[in-house]
C-alpha cells in the first residue's frame, strides 16, 4: 500500500472538450434569451441602500411622498440590513456608518418606531462608530436639508466656482465629469441652505464629538480648511456681488445638460442634486423640466415581489451599451455566427447609439469630431472611451448587411479615441488630461474619486481595440503600451480602476499587450502570469475582495467568482498558458455553472469609486465566463490542455 505521506499529487484532469462546449452553449443560449426585442442587453446594476434612502428623502423634501412607494422601499432597505444592525456598501463588506445612518433615517421616515429592535441595533453601531459626526459630507448634506445638521458645519462650495475660466485652478472642468455634474447643482443647494421638515429628530445619533481632527496649517488639508473658514465668513456677508450671476450660470449649465431621459449624466447623484437645485431655483414639480426628471428617475426603479411583499429599489445607473458590447463579444467568442440575427440586431441598436454631438470633453479637445458611445441609454454629453473601445471591438466582428455604415462608425470612433489620448499616453474614462489633483484637497471631497486620470483597464481596452483595427504600430498604440508597461505594479499585476481590482486590471492589460505584439516571454507578461498563478484559489477559481482598494493585504484575495475567474483566464490564455492553472480555472467555471446556463455571483466585482462605491453588474457573471470559455475552446482545437 502506498504511503499517504509520500503519494504523488493527483494530476489535474482537464474537463473534456465536449463538456466545456456544452457549458459554453448553455451559457450562450441563456444570454440570447436575455436580449431585449430592440437588440440590447441590460443586467441589473446593484449598489447599496443609499440609493433608496436618498430617494425617500428626496420625495420628502419635494413634498411628493407616496405611502406605497415608501412602504415598498423601506421593505427593501430592511431586507438588506445585517444581523448586527448595519448596512454595507457591498456584499459581505464591512459595516459603513454613513450608509447605516442614511438607511436608519429612511426607516424612521417610513414610520419604524424608535424602539424597534432593528433600529436599536443600528443605533448602537452608529454611536459606537462616532455618530452622525463620523459620516461623510454627502450624508451630512442630506441631514442639513432637514435641519438635522448645520449648514455652517459643512464645507462651502460657492456658486462662483462656475465662473472660473477653464484654465484657472479648481474650475469645474478640473473635476471628473461625475463630480462636476454633482458639484454644480450642489453649489446652488449650498447657497440656498434650505431646511425642510423631517417629522422627527435624529438627536439620538449624535455623540457631540468633533467631525474632524485639526490639520497642520502647512499641509494642503490645513490650507484648504483655512480657505473653507474664509469662505464661511464670506457667506455671511449681506452683499455678494457675483452671487446672482453665478446662480444664473449654474442653473443654465444644469438645464443645458439635461438628457433625453430627463436625467443628468445617467447616474443618480447629479440627477438627484440637479432636481434639488432646480426646485430651489423656483421650478415647480409640474414644470416640464422637473416632471421629465422625476419620470426618468422612476425608470431606474425595480419592483419585485418577495415572500415579505413587494419591494422597490433603484439602480444608481444603467449599463445597456456596456452590457450589449460585452454580450456581442461573448457571443462571437462562443462561436455564434457573425451574421446571427441577435448580433445583427445588437449592432443595429448600437449603431443608433453613436453620439454625434459635442460634450464637456471638448473643453480639452475642442477640434475633435464627436463620436463614441456612452454607458447608458441617454448620456450624450458624456461618451466614454471604455464603452467606445468595447463597442468597436464587438461591432467590427459582426457581419452586418450595411458594412459601409459599420465601417464609417468604427472609423469615427477610432479617430475620437485616438484624439482622447492623454498627454502621458494613457486614457481616462470621460475626459482627456483630467489630472489636476488640487480639487482632491478640498474638505468637501471625502467621498469618491473626483478626477479622471488614465487607468490601466481603460487604457488596455483602447490599446486592444487599436490592435484589432490593425493599428498596433501606430504612435497612439505604442504610447499606450509604454504607459501600460510603466504602470505595472511591482508584484506583476495592474490596478483595476473600474473593476475589482488587480485581477480585473491584469485581465485587461495582458490581452492588450499581447495583441500589440508584446511577446509572451516578455518580463511584464511573465510577471503577470506569475501573479495570477500565485493568487489562484484552492478551488481553482479567482476572487478579489473590494477591501483590496483600501487594505493591501486583500490584493488578489477573495472568494472565487465567475467574472474574476474569467478575467484571470483571459489573461492566461492570451499569454499562451495551457497548463494546470488554466485547466483548474476552466473546471471551476464548468462545475459551478447553474442549470439555466448562468452562474451565481452575489459578490460585487464592479467599481464606481475605489474605496467608496461598488457595483454588482448582474451580467458580468455571464458574459465574461462565456468569453473566457469560448476562447479556451478555440485555443484547445490545436493545443492540448497539458
Amino acid at each position: 500500500m502506498t504511503d499517504v505521506l509520500t503519494r504523488e499529487p493527483a494530476p489535474v484532469v482537464a474537463p473534456s472538450p465536449d463538456r466545456v462546449r456544452r457549458c459554453v452553449d448553455s451559457a450562450r443560449d441563456h444570454l440570447l434569451s436575455l436580449q431585449h426585442s430592440q437588440g440590447w442587453w441590460k443586467g441589473e446594476l446593484e449598489t447599496n441602500v443609499t440609493m433608496e434612502a436618498e430617494d425617500l428623502l428626496l420625495r420628502q423634501f419635494l413634498g411628493i411622498s407616496d405611502p406605497r412607494v415608501t412602504e415598498e422601499t423601506a421593505r427593501w432597505i430592511r431586507s438588506r440590513q445585517r444581523e448586527d444592525g448595519t448596512w454595507a456598501t457591498f456584499h459581505d463588506g464591512p459595516a459603513d456608518v454613513s450608509t447605516t445612518v442614511e438607511a436608519y433615517t429612511a426607516l424612521r421616515l417610513a414610520g419604524d418606531p424608535l424602539d424597534a429592535a432593528h433600529l436599536r441595533r443600528a443605533r448602537e453601531y452608529i454611536l459606537d462608530s462616532g455618530g452622525i459626526e463620523a459620516t461623510r459630507v454627502f450624508t451630512r448634506i442630506w441631514l442639513a436639508l432637514f435641519g438635522q445638521w448645520s449648514w455652517r458645519e459643512l464645507p462651502v462650495l460657492p456658486p462662483e466656482l462656475v465662473l472660473l475660466p477653464d484654465w484657472f485652478p479648481l474650475n469645474i472642468y478640473d473635476w471628473a465629469c461625475w463630480a462636476r455634474q454633482t458639484v454644480v447643482p450642489l453649489t446652488i443647494v449650498g447657497a440656498a441652505r434650505p431646511a425642510r421638515q423631517l417629522g422627527f429628530s435624529l438627536r439620538e445619533l449624535r455623540t457631540g464629538a468633533a467631525t474632524r481632527s485639526a490639520d497642520s496649517a502647512m499641509s494642503w488639508a490645513g490650507l484648504f480648511h483655512g480657505l473653507d473658514a474664509v469662505l464661511h465668513r464670506l457667506e455671511r456677508l449681506p452683499v455678494k456681488p457675483l452671487r446672482a450671476t453665478a446662480l444664473d450660470r449654474a442653473e443654465k449649465w444644469i438645464l443645458d445638460r439635461q438628457e433625453a431621459d430627463g436625467g443628468w449624466g445617467g447616474i443618480q447623484p447629479p440627477w438627484v442634486y440637479s432636481i434639488l437645485a432646480l426646485h430651489l431655483r423656483g421650478y415647480p414639480i409640474d414644470h416640464p423640466v422637473m416632471s421629465k426628471a422625476l419620470d426618468g428617475l422612476d425608470g431606474f426603479t425595480i419592483r419585485e415581489e418577495t415572500a415579505d411583499g413587494w419591494v422597490r429599489r433603484l439602480e444608481a445607473c444603467q449599463s445597456p451599451v456596456w452590457d450589449t458590447a460585452l454580450a456581442m463579444t461573448a457571443l462571437l467568442d462562443a462561436g455564434t455566427p457573425d451574421d446571427h440575427p441577435a448580433l445583427v440586431s445588437a449592432a443595429d441598436w448600437i449603431l443608433g447609439e453613436e453620439i454625434r454631438v459635442g460634450g464637456d470633453w471638448q473643453v480639452r479637445r475642442p477640434d475633435l469630431e464627436p463620436s463614441g458611445w456612452a454607458f447608458e441609454f441617454a448620456n450624450d454629453c458624456y461618451p466614454d472611451t471604455d464603452d467606445t473601445a468595447e463597442v468597436v471591438l464587438g461591432l467590427r466582428r459582426v457581419r452586418h448587411p450595411e458594412p459601409e455604415r459599420v465601417d464609417a462608425s468604427v472609423r469615427r470612433a477610432t479617430e475620437w479615441l485616438i484624439g482622447m489620448q492623454c498627454s502621458d499616453g494613457g486614457w481616462g474614462a470621460f475626459d482627456a488630461d483630467n489630472t489636476r489633483t488640487l480639487c482632491e484637497k478640498l474638505p468637501f471631497c471625502d467621498f469618491g474619486a473626483v478626477i479622471d486620470p488614465p487607468s490601466a483597464d481603460v487604457t488596455a481596452h483602447v490599446v486592444e481595440m487599436l490592435a484589432a483595427r490593425g493599428l498596433a504600430d501606430s504612435e497612439a498604440a505604442r504610447r499606450g503600451v509604454r504607459w501600460l508597461l510603466d504602470a505595472q505594479e511591482a508584484d506583476g499585476s495592474w490596478f483595476g480602476r473600474w473593476g475589482a481590482n488587480h485581477v480585473y486590471g491584469t485581465g485587461a492589460v495582458v490581452p492588450a499587450l499581447i495583441a500589440c505584439g508584446i511577446p509572451a516571454d516578455h518580463e511584464a507578461i511573465r510577471a503577470a502570469v506569475h501573479w495570477l498563478t500565485a493568487h489562484q484559489n484552492e478551488d481553482g477559481g479567482w476572487g478579489e475582495d473590494l477591501r483590496s482598494y483600501v487594505d493591501p493585504s486583500w490584493v488578489g484575495r477573495g472568494a472565487s467568482t465567475a467574472s474574476q475567474t474569467a478575467w484571470a483566464l483571459l489573461a492566461l490564455l492570451a499569454a499562451g498558458e495551457r497548463g494546470a492553472v488554466v485547466t483548474r480555472g476552466v473546471e471551476w467555471l464548468v462545475e459551478t455553472q447553474r442549470p439555466d446556463g448562468g452562474w451565481d455571483q452575489p459578490q460585487y466585482t464592479g467599481t464606481g469609486f475605489p474605496g467608496d462605491f461598488y457595483i454588482n453588474y448582474h451580467l458580468y457573471r455571464l458574459v465574461f465566463p462565456i468569453t473566457a470559455l469560448g476562447r479556451y475552446v478555440e485555443s484547445s482545437r490545436d493545443v492540448g490542455p497539458g
